[in-house]
């Protein structure tokens, strides 16, 4: 069952159907080799979205959409600009800062990459940078989208692997931070070297300026991870908070958002929602049959006979997750590969928190690496350029990213000293 499962999907894969389709015929035909009841996909594929976390994905991918709308997005891009902008390369800097900032409300990188890509790719385009490095820079940037909490594949892992969300998330801060400025210095010392970016800081607005202009978008992440890490609510239910939050001041504080646009807005939310709940359903239904059919048992006994130390075993992992990451979508690799690695993990006596940080920081590596990066598409979209054209300056983005993954694999205190400080451990 398990051979006819995989060859399927492969065969699937390499005729380009979806991954979510892919991973639901391999999983029917399991079912039909299996002779077991067909009535048994309707129930676990039933199950696996019928979790009360998962509610969180709609909601913030309607916040995203909201801030986008509402003039979030572009008050929290010049208040990053005020920050950063002053310099040589200020302008590529800004974009990661904003990237940094939007991640704290949104969960998602696509929606980042569009937010925050039509606002910045235009103005990096403006300023003389390649229209290549504009695309490649926001959709590299964008990756914090689910690094920084709240985030979509945190909570999926955490449902997938049942580990505590909001440790999940006070845990990304440390991996996020550290992304985030290793990207901002690399993009300094690279425009300086290129001499690019030398008149970034034209047009830009003064602190205190940009920070009274953005003060209602900056109370967002404030309001939301404090609810959150206050105990006021919890992440699924700041989701809801987020949405609220985000209609209340894109439609009556900014008045950006009409009520002709509310159609657009939650047409737009609901197909990207309807696109990750098919994707999870598929893959919990495929992952309940190969964990029937003992598959993680067998890889979780042969991983401890081949790799016979923790170092060994993350390297391993690592490697295995970025190639995985270059054609199955994050989501639905986390869902198929936590209940299996998780437990194998800890096995090794890894916390299983910093193990789904490094899961969820690699597998965000496939959102930028071709042929399946959702990033790269959203990107190329918003620059207007074929996929084709951004790739030969992405080398340089996955290296430092590349970089981060390995310190926050074999420096588990990035991901846990505060974790262990909130919660007491």
């Amino acid at each position: 069952m398990t051979s006819a499962m995989m060859i399927t999907m492969v065969v699937c894969f390499a005729l380009t159907i979806s991954v979510s389709v892919s991973i639901g015929l391999s999983a029917i035909l399991g079912i039909q080799v299996g002779n077991a009841n067909m009535l048994l996909s309707v129930k676990e594929m039933f199950s696996s979205i019928n979790k009360f976390p998962l509610a969180a994905i709609p909601f913030f991918i309607l916040a995203g959409n909201l801030m986008e709308t509402g003039g979030i997005s572009r008050r929290l891009v010049e208040f990053a600009k005020s920050i950063v902008g002053g310099v040589q390369g200020g302008l590529p800097m800004t974009c990661v800062l904003t990237c940094m900032i939007f991640a704290a409300v949104s969960g998602s990188s696509v929606a980042t990459t569009f937010a925050i890509g039509a606002i910045l790719i235009p103005a990096l385009i403006k300023h003389g940078y390649p229209t290549p490095y504009a695309a490649a820079l926001q959709a590299t940037s964008a990756e914090l989208g689910v690094i920084i909490p709240p985030s979509i594949p945190m909570i999926l892992y955490g449902v997938s692997a049942e580990v505590s969300i909001g440790e999940l998330f006070i845990a990304g801060f440390g991996p996020g931070l550290l992304i985030g400025f290793a990207l901002m210095a690399f993009v300094y010392v690279y425009c300086k070297i290129k001499g690019w970016g030398k008149t970034d800081g034209e047009g830009r607005l003064g602190f205190g300026t940009a920070s009274l202009q953005a003060g209602w978008a900056l109370m967002m992440p404030v309001i939301i991870l404090g609810g959150i890490y206050g105990g006021v609510f919890t992440p699924t239910e700041a989701s809801a908070v987020a949405v609220f939050y985000a209609l209340i001041v894109g439609m009556f504080i900014y008045g950006e958002i009409g009520i002709k646009d509310l159609y657009g807005i939650l047409r737009k939310s609901v197909l990207s929602s309807a696109v990750i709940m098919f994707i999870i359903a598929n893959a919990g239904l495929f992952a309940f049959l190969i964990t029937r059919a003992g598959v993680p048992d067998a890889i979780g006994h042969w991983l401890e006979a081949v790799l016979k130390s923790p170092e060994m075993f993350l390297l391993g992992v690592n490697l295995a997750l970025f190639i995985i990451g270059m054609f199955i979508e994050t989501s639905a690799a986390i869902i198929v590969l936590a209940p299996i690695l998780a437990p194998v993990a800890i096995h090794f006596g890894i916390d299983p928190v910093h193990f789904g940080l490094i899961m969820v920081v690699n597998l965000a590596l496939g959102m930028i690496t071709p042929p399946f990066g959702v990033n790269l598409f959203a990107a190329c979209t918003v620059a207007k350029i074929s996929l084709d054209r951004i790739i030969p300056y992405l080398f340089p983005f996955v290296g430092v990213i590349l970089a981060c993954l390995m310190v926050i694999t074999y420096v588990p205190e990035i991901s846990l000293t505060l974790r262990d400080l909130v919660y007491k451990k």
